[in-house]
């Protein structure tokens, strides 16, 4: 019971699915950003718990993958380079991540970073799109990235738990009916 409560817990802060502004401005907006759409929270912990599957150094291969990705597309976004398709590439990439974690699949290391790197070039694009005017870069950067890091610490001690008796799966199959809500907004 107590870890649902911590499931719930972590997602209070994201019930609002927009993505408002932050104010303040640097770190601390940067900080903010990935807990303020449920979409980046749940995609997060989705590729967190995801990585629990993998062993060793094996996980925190695909975690620094992803954290990759959030920052090549974190800087396409600064620059402007910004799909229309944005807002949905991003719930994709949190339904295809919940249906890996649902199903458990296990895809070799090289194929599992790729895919976890492009599941958050996604993110990384609307975090940079979003940056605020005022912000500096630098300091909003560090902090989505550091944001992102605890929703995948989150992910990969909740994956490690429930791992052993399949638990994850059922996560899993839970934010995947959660992401399909996510392309409606």
């Amino acid at each position: 019971m107590r870890i649902y409560i911590a499931i719930l817990a972590m997602l209070l802060p994201a019930a609002a699915w927009a993505h408002p502004g932050h104010g303040g401005s640097g770190f601390i907006s940067g900080l903010a950003h990935p807990f303020s759409g449920l979409d980046h929270v749940l995609g997060m912990l989705a590729a967190g718990v995801w990585a629990a599957r993998s062993d060793g150094i094996r996980r925190w291969i695909i975690l620094a993958a992803f954290l990759g990705g959030m920052l090549a597309g974190g800087m396409f976004g600064l620059n402007g380079i910004v799909p229309p398709f944005i807002e949905s590439a991003v719930a994709a990439s949190v339904l295809a991540s919940a249906l890996l974690v649902a199903l458990a699949m296990r895809l070799p290391l090289p194929a599992q970073a790729g895919v976890a790197a492009f599941f958050a070039l996604w993110h990384g694009i609307a975090h940079g799109a979003e940056l605020p005017t005022m912000a500096a870069p630098l300091g909003y950067a560090c902090g989505f990235l550091a944001a992102t890091a605890v929703l995948l610490g989150s992910g990969l001690a909740l994956g490690s738990m429930l791992r052993n008796n399949q638990r994850d799966r059922w996560l899993g199959a839970g934010i995947a009916m959660l992401a399909v809500t996510l392309f409606g907004t």
